[in-house]
């Protein structure tokens, strides 16, 4: 182990700068982003009616968060493989995702929003969350061992 760190060690601390990256923007998520749903969905939702919104600036503030999230997360897979092909790709798929779920989520806001809440909560989810990085890494990973 002490091996691996001592071989890799500009790759494990561009790592966790990275990492660390994307929890302080959790950390902050209050101060940083407008997003009255923070609250709304940490609470006891389901017999609540929405919060008051205007949906310019939530719009703004979640493409704004998932991009934040989305450039880290690319410095990240640039730092884990080393490989501008993956890179781009990702930046293919994130940017595709990235508008399928901004769609969606005002999509559903806009036109189902009290019979949805739990589609909505997870498609916000998908937005606020680098969850795909955590799909990205394992699966760029098993592409470059299998070749």
């Amino acid at each position: 182990m002490l091996a691996f760190l001592k071989k890799y060690k500009s790759k494990v601390i561009y790592s966790t700068l990275l990492i660390f990256a994307l929890v302080l923007i959790r950390m902050f998520e209050n101060q940083l982003f407008y997003d009255p749903f923070l609250n709304y969905f940490s609470s006891e939702y389901a017999n609540l009616p929405f919060p008051k919104f205007n949906i310019f600036k939530l719009f703004f503030s979640l493409g704004f968060r998932f991009y934040l999230n989305m450039v880290i997360s690319l410095g990240l897979l640039y730092v884990l493989f080393d490989d501008r092909k993956i890179v781009k790709f990702s930046i293919f798929l994130f940017m595709l995702l990235g508008y399928i779920l901004l769609i969606s989520f005002f999509f559903v806001l806009t036109f189902f929003a009290e019979e949805s809440k739990m589609t909505l909560f997870y498609i916000r989810r998908f937005l606020i969350q680098p969850i795909f990085i955590l799909l990205f890494i394992p699966g760029f990973y098993y592409q470059k061992i299998a070749k």
